[in-house]
């Protein structure tokens, strides 16, 4: 029987080279061939790089036009609505109350918890007052800041404004917060595991900012300028009203400083405020308020399509506010703070619209916020023996009762619903995460913005709703046609 006679399997690259070969013998041929074997771009198996640029500028000039019509729409149904009079009286308060400005009582009674809090701390950085004494003293201002604004909103004598109202409970928030950091960083300075002097003080040019050039010899100057601030030395009026001013939440003893102001950046981001300004106010006389009004008929009668379709047109004038607000707050003001008071750390904000999911919109938002809680709360949680998830829990507690509580005292009644949506927040971070574990970071971050463009709007909503049936009555929402159109 003869031997079986095996073939060898050709290399790969002589197989490339009968490819290249049959590809020059049909060009050559007579019939100037055109075809060569390849997928659709558009198919999974193409190895044909796809950009999008081109996509990205339709999509774009399409929102345009498509946000065109509706403000076209808006100006042919309504007419012009904005009223700088209409604002300044929503703002301020009605003209001709006995008390015209009674924010400014609520920014006057701000000093009396700041200069309590600071006096406590020079008892005790002294030896004069006992820890526990101390404790329940700052208990006891905290409590007063929160109560303050709730107490004097409610007054009949005096009408807030609702603008101004809600402003204040927030910055009043601010206050509490920063007293809780103030109060705990001293704390931690007379601790006697705690050394002496803190971190070394740190001094940043506006070139360090921007190009990391020219650093060290404005950080020697300014070095050469000041020293090192250390505990108990940092307890007096001009440290503690820095910090009330500066753009951040967490107090420490020595700040990093730059050496100079720049005036051509401050003069934009005042121009910025200026302006942004003027057009949140003008989109909510003109855009805001006639949707809510719409929106109130069919809410109240839990028509559901025609409340869902007047939610989704409510998104998008509800999101562009949303945007310009945060850019307003996070970039325009805190840096005119940050310069004007020469506070180095700029970083209010990461890039949280590239976030594959909820938890990691809710680290790079709001950083200043995002940087209290982890310092103050949930660090010294997990450190006390809480589990992260039990931490992570009473995290989005705090932030919740804080929002909700912007939000009641100054419309005057209590309703849970930005505290429930707040709380929405952790099953929507684990489907957000979920949906990015399964389909990837794109649809975490679809699921995202999804989120944020129909629920704000829902709150809204709900909160007009209840608005309107708490101080008006419910029969005001069956005729709210015959309102006056020119009012807020």
């Amino acid at each position: 029987m003869s031997a079986i006679r095996r073939r060898r399997t050709q290399s790969s690259s002589r197989a490339e080279e009968i490819v290249t070969a049959e590809l020059r013998a049909r060009r050559a041929q007579p019939d100037r061939p055109v075809h060569r074997a390849a997928d659709s771009l558009l198919s999974w198996a193409s190895a044909a790089p796809l950009h999008t640029r081109g996509l990205v500028n339709w999509a774009g000039l399409l929102l345009a036009l498509s946000g065109a019509r509706l403000v076209l729409e808006n100006l042919l149904t309504y007419g012009l609505r904005v009223s700088a009079a209409g604002w300044a009286s929503f703002l301020l308060g009605a003209a001709g109350q006995p008390h015209h400005y009674p924010v400014l009582y609520l920014l006057a009674a701000l000093h009396l918890p700041l200069l309590a809090t600071l006096h406590l701390e020079r008892l005790l950085s002294s030896g004069r007052l006992a820890a526990s004494t101390a404790t329940g003293l700052h208990c006891a201002i905290l409590v007063l800041v929160f109560a303050l604004p709730v107490v004097l909103i409610n007054l009949p004598a005096l009408k807030f404004g609702l603008v101004s109202a809600v402003l204040a409970c927030g910055g009043y928030c601010v206050i509490g917060l920063k007293l809780v950091s103030y109060i705990q960083v001293n704390s931690w300075c007379r601790s006697p595991r705690a050394g002496r002097l803190p971190r070394e003080k740190s001094y940043v040019t506006p070139a360090e900012l921007r190009r990391g050039g020219e650093a060290r010899e404005g950080e020697a100057e300014a070095r050469e300028e000041g020293g090192l601030v250390t505990y108990p030395d940092n307890l007096s009026l001009c440290d503690l009203y820095y910090f009330v001013l500066a753009p951040t939440l967490c107090y420490e003893l020595n700040f990093p400083r730059t050496t100079r102001i720049r005036k051509t950046f401050l003069l934009r981001r005042l121009l910025e405020v200026v302006l942004l300004t003027q057009l949140v106010l003008a989109l909510t006389q003109q855009w805001i308020i006639p949707d809510l009004l719409n929106s109130l008929v069919p809410f109240s009668r839990t028509d559901l399509p025609v409340a869902t379709e007047r939610l989704i047109r409510l998104s998008l004038p509800n999101h562009i506010i949303w945007l310009l607000g945060g850019y307003l707050l996070f970039h325009s003001c805190l840096n005119i703070s940050g310069e004007v008071l020469h506070f180095a750390d700029r970083q209010f904000y990461r890039d949280w619209w590239n976030s594959p999911n909820f938890s990691r919109f809710w680290q790079d938002w709001n950083l200043p916020v995002h940087r209290w809680f982890l310092r103050h709360l949930y660090k010294p949680l997990v450190a006390a023996g809480w589990s992260r998830s039990a931490a992570v829990f009473l995290v989005f507690l705090v932030s919740s009762l804080l929002h909700e509580y912007t939000v009641s005292v100054p419309l005057g009644m209590l309703k849970p619903w930005l505290f429930l949506g707040f709380m929405c927040n952790a099953p929507l971070v684990q489907l957000s995460s979920w949906l990015e574990t399964r389909l990837g970071a794109r649809a975490g971050n679809l699921s995202m913005w999804l989120f944020l463009m129909m629920g704000q709007p829902l709150l809204v909503m709900t909160y007009y709703h209840d608005y309107v049936v708490e101080h008006h009555g419910p029969t005001l929402i069956h005729h709210y046609g015959h309102l006056n159109s020119t009012q807020l």
